[in-house]
């Protein structure tokens, strides 16, 4: 028997990196338990190389990590490892380097250390020996924009910090003026010097507030989007230009960040955002634009959320603006702009009835209305806006309902309140931007006032939709429900711009929504259908319902039918009867005339159930297969065959009048046969009851998702005493 392997040993390879000859790998074992300081002994005395305290192990593999006893979990079976100087000996040529004066030494060392700074090991080595105080001294005498130094030193500068080994707060402010100078410079910089310099100024704003003020003063948003336009489309500087901006609205003081936002969406720098980056990202899918979008949709969330501030204000009694606004609304609407001939007083306007007529739930204090946050003000602004921008479609709308009837107006002042809710809830306005979120909209860079303009063309809309309802006051929350849909469905389709999300939310009728709801309950319910557990429901419900078809057949049966009959080719047309005796024990039959329903007792033929051989339809039936090749509605036609007996015929013919009768009759007659009912009827009204039966048994399920596999059953406990003794 084989001995039992440990786990503890791996086998692995090493290779010697250190020097420039490469002896043979090491190929052999090493113990997870033993410490890897013998291990490089070991492999030191293997190669013959002194001083054993200079090396360390280094992963081939991503991340390429010294290894140490807090990563050393990453070695397992058939990896490969580096023999390589350690962290603290890389250090210490690497500053010996810098310290020189030839260009070269410094270029290789920078080079090395661009490298290895995102090694926390290496990283906390080279902080440990005043690495970073060389860094910036480095920077400091690199006066050229140009210099091929300024990019390896910028990215270890970068990544050393990024390990928090030293706080942000600590670098000198000298510095923080250096990296500003590269951003804001006039003359050519290299694209990895600017993407890098910006990073580091985001990352000062968001690990530094103290350090906020002195780089407000060194940087503008226009200087910033100036290099949206001169770089490369969707490049790493673009992303971080919008980084940057994103982190100084919001890590700036309240002020400021109404200064930012502003003059981000100003017309000028909307543009360039919206021309340069917005419409050239397009369907690109690489992770620079994945990058590029995230940072899109931060910068769409903080102009959103500039709103919050008036979404969550209530109506202040103190404020006159508030009372003039509403003035203002009651003046556009109803108020002409004629003015009144001298010698004429006018008359006092019954501000009651027009404030009515505007839809306010209040119409003595309309400010009352606003009381309720979120929307709060940002309600009556939008109105505001609307009737100041938008008069004509304004006085339309407010004047169209004074002419309905009062059930049927569409209620402005109330409708604008709860639109402002709902869009505060589509687009999230006060909520954190989500720190994976990719979903930016082309069109909020469209226009300097996306809030405003999107609520102008949603409240025509809503009035639109109102009268596709033909809804009244009581419909107010299911019109609010179909607009909610309407907007999420649009703004879903990505329009461009403002002018493309009007025609789509248009074009999208009261009448597409009611469809589109409809088509997707028919599916939530036909996937409901093929859950296991509802496939077990309807195996045991299908013999009851069958049950119940059948009665309902036979109840067709006792009633009876008036069948049209032939007797020859030029013969006119004769009629039978027939009916099943109530007690399903005989078929009475007997000729009619056309119009006469004759009793159970006036029917003198009949036909015993157990006499009764099979039952045949369409073109195996008697009748019809002597008339084969004629015209004839031989697909109504039905017999019904019976044990010959003397000179009695042997079948009873019948052709019906209509598939439904055919369909109940030959399901009947099968009944009475102990058959199954065969008629594409039965399996419609089969699927009709069961669905129906379903729904009905799931009514107190709704809501709840229906498992895919059913849960499994514990298993019983250890003995069933159950009981509780009272103390």
């Amino acid at each position: 028997m084989p001995p039992t392997r440990d786990n503890n040993v791996v086998k692995l390879a090493v290779e010697l990196q250190a020097h420039d000859h490469k002896p043979v790998p090491f190929l052999g074992e090493f113990s997870l338990q033993d410490p890897l300081s013998d291990f490089i002994l070991v492999l030191c005395n293997l190669w013959k190389i002194d001083h054993p305290e200079h090396y360390a192990l280094q992963y081939t593999e991503a991340p390429k990590e010294y290894v140490t006893e807090m990563n050393r979990n990453r070695i397992k079976d058939g990896i490969v490892l580096h023999l390589v100087y350690s962290a603290r000996k890389t250090a210490d040529d690497i500053l010996k380097k810098l310290s020189k004066p030839e260009k070269k030494e410094k270029e290789e060392a920078l080079d090395k250390l661009s490298h290895l700074s995102n090694d926390i090991t290496f990283a906390n080595e080279f902080i440990k020996k005043q690495g970073m105080l060389h860094l910036l001294a480095c920077l400091q005498n690199t006066t050229s924009y140009e210099s091929p130094l300024l990019p390896p030193i910028l990215s270890s500068c970068l990544d050393l910090m990024d390990h928090g080994i030293m706080r942000w707060d600590e670098l000198q402010s000298t510095f923080i003026e250096r990296v500003a100078s590269y951003v804001t410079c006039q003359g050519t910089i290299d694209s990895r010097t600017l993407s890098t310099s910006l990073t580091i100024l985001e990352n000062i704003i968001l690990n530094s507030p103290s350090n906020i003020p002195f780089i407000e003063k060194q940087i503008t948003v226009s200087k910033l989007l100036n290099h949206i336009v001169n770089a490369k489309k969707g490049t790493e500087t673009q992303q971080a230009v919008l980084a940057l901006i994103n982190a100084l609205i919001q890590k700036s003081v309240p002020h400021m960040k109404k200064h930012y936002c502003g003059s981000v969406t100003n017309r000028q720098s909307r543009s360039m955002i919206f021309n340069n980056v917005v419409l050239q990202l397009g369907e690109n899918t690489s992770q620079g634009s994945s990058d590029l979008a995230h940072q899109l949709y931060v910068l769409q969330q903080l102009i959103l959320n500039q709103y919050e501030d008036r979404m969550n204000a209530s109506m202040d009694v103190t404020d006159p603006l508030v009372t003039d606004n509403i003035r203002e609304l009651r003046k556009i609407a109803f108020e002409s702009d004629g003015e009144v001939p001298s010698g004429i007083t006018p008359r006092r306007p019954e501000y009651k009835k027009e404030y009515k007529k505007l839809g306010f739930k209040n119409d003595i204090n309309p400010a009352e209305d606003f009381k309720e946050t979120p929307p709060g003000m940002l309600a009556l602004d939008n109105m505001v806006y609307f009737a100041r921008k938008h008069s004509d479609h304004y006085v339309k709308l407010v004047l169209e309902n004074c002419y309905r009837a009062d059930f049927h107006e569409c209620p402005f002042g109330r409708a604008s309140i709860e639109l402002t809710k709902l869009l505060c809830e589509i687009l999230k306005i006060g909520e954190v931007p989500n720190e994976q979120g990719q979903s930016y909209h082309a069109m909020f860079f469209s226009n300097d006032c996306i809030f405003e303009e999107l609520f102008s063309i949603c409240i025509v809309l809503l009035n639109k939709t109102w009268k596709e309802m033909k809804a009244t006051t009581e419909d107010f929350s299911k019109v609010v429900s179909v607009v909610k849909e309407q907007i999420k469905r649009s703004i879903s389709k990505q329009p461009v711009t403002l002018e493309e999300f009007r025609k789509t939310i248009n074009n999208l009728t009261y009448a597409e929504i009611a469809e589109i709801w409809r088509q997707e309950r028919l599916t939530n319910e036909e996937q409901e259908m093929q859950a296991p557990p509802i496939k077990e429901l309807r195996k045991a419900l299908e013999p009851d319902i069958l049950e119940l078809i059948q009665q309902h057949r036979l109840r067709f049966l006792v009633e009876g039918t008036r069948f049209k009959i032939a007797r020859g080719v030029r013969a006119k047309d004769k009629f039978r009867y027939c009916r099943l005796s109530p007690n399903h024990k005989f078929l009475h039959y007997d000729d009619c005339d056309e119009k006469s329903v004759p009793l159970l007792e006036d029917l003198s033929k009949k036909i015993s159930i157990v006499e009764i051989k099979s039952v045949v339809t369409g073109k195996e039936c008697p009748h019809m297969r002597e008339k084969a090749g004629k015209k004839n509605p031989s697909t109504l036609a039905f017999s019904v065959l019976k044990d010959s007996a003397g000179s009695e015929p042997t079948s009873v013919d019948f052709v019906a009048p209509d598939e439904t009768t055919y369909n109940y009759w030959v399901d009947g007659l099968n009944a009475l046969l102990r058959q199954r009912m065969p008629s594409p009827q039965t399996t419609a009204d089969l699927e009709m009851l069961l669905n129906m039966e379903i729904k009905l048994r799931l009514l107190d399920a709704e809501g709840v998702t229906i498992p895919q596999q059913q849960p499994e059953i514990p298993p019983p406990p250890p003995n069933f005493i159950f009981h509780y003794q009272l103390q």
